[in-house]
């Protein structure tokens, strides 16, 4: 007698709304939204960190939502529901996220919400992506919000880190060099393209934004943006600490910056890298405060 396995239900990720975005190079995302009842509520698009899946911060979407806004989560290319999966499609670096696949969800945002503001929210990787994205592309964003994103220059670490950050960070771009992708381990657990992480271990060594194959001058772009940016730091947070986090905000000559250091007795009880997620209606409402006035908090 056969049987068969119940089917498990479909997770609440899965059943959100869906935005289906493609790239002129036949790569696809499926941009998942939460949206507000009001079609002008600002928007908010979640970028996520380094091997991290959008699913991780459905959390954080709805706490967003909460609030009254429209919120975005999308996969990095290569992650989660996008496709092709790594290793089954081409290598690609920062370039390929910054001016191939972000236009392209930016874009597919604008025809579903087109007259939302957009706020970009950045965690580690994706805040850095956030960043330049608006440096690149000034009237795309109409806020910056980062947390955990900091450069990874290695002198940036401070004096007592830099010999762990040089190596294994190097380290990280000669094995992504030889074997043509990362598989995991040293810092960063997953597995990840083997061009972003070659960019990420030369901006760790020099401090500068030079993707391989783009002409666009970042570091120029970066200093002269006017896009407000919130930097959000956390306590405990070994990958991107205060130090790394004030060096890239030094970087930001022109732009209004509001900058919150999560310790002491802030309700932001987890203050590791990742473990903040689990505070995502604290930090939904003081960034939703942030969005709403454009000023510093308490």
């Amino acid at each position: 007698m056969m049987t068969t396995s119940p089917t498990r239900p479909p997770s609440e990720y899965s059943t959100l709304e869906s935005v289906a975005v493609s790239t002129p190079d036949e790569v696809t995302f499926r941009v998942r939204v939460l949206p507000s009842a009001l079609p002008d509520a600002p928007l908010v698009l979640l970028l996520p960190a380094m091997a991290m899946k959008a699913k991780h911060y459905l959390a954080l979407a709805k706490a967003f939502h909460a609030q009254g806004l429209s919120v975005a989560l999308t996969d990095l290319r290569a992650q989660g529901e996008s496709r092709p999966a790594l290793r089954e499609g081409k290598d690609f670096g920062y370039r390929e996220m910054l001016e191939v696949d972000l236009p392209a969800i930016v874009a597919g945002l604008r025809q579903r919400f087109p007259h939302a503001p957009l706020h970009l929210f950045g965690h580690s990787l994706g805040g850095q992506l956030a960043l330049l994205f608006a440096a690149a592309q000034p009237t795309a964003a109409t806020s910056v919000t980062v947390i955990g994103t900091g450069t990874v220059f290695w002198r940036a670490f401070g004096p007592r880190r830099w010999v762990e950050a040089l190596t294994s960070i190097q380290w990280i771009g000669l094995v992504s060099r030889v074997k043509g992708y990362w598989p995991g381990g040293v810092l960063i657990p997953g597995a990840m393209a083997g061009g972003v992480m070659i960019d990420w271990s030369k901006h760790s060594l020099t401090s500068r934004y030079r993707p391989r194959g783009s002409s666009v001058e970042y570091d120029r772009l970066l200093g002269e943006m006017t896009v407000p940016v919130l930097a959000v730091s956390l306590e405990h947070d070994r990958l991107g600490p205060k130090s790394n986090v004030d060096f890239l905000v030094s970087r930001l000559q022109a732009a209004a910056v509001t900058q919150w250091h999560v310790e002491g007795d802030s309700p932001v009880v987890h203050r590791d890298h990742f473990e903040w997620l689990k505070d995502s209606p604290v930090v939904a409402q003081r960034v939703a405060e942030w969005i709403d006035s454009g000023s510093a908090f308490a």
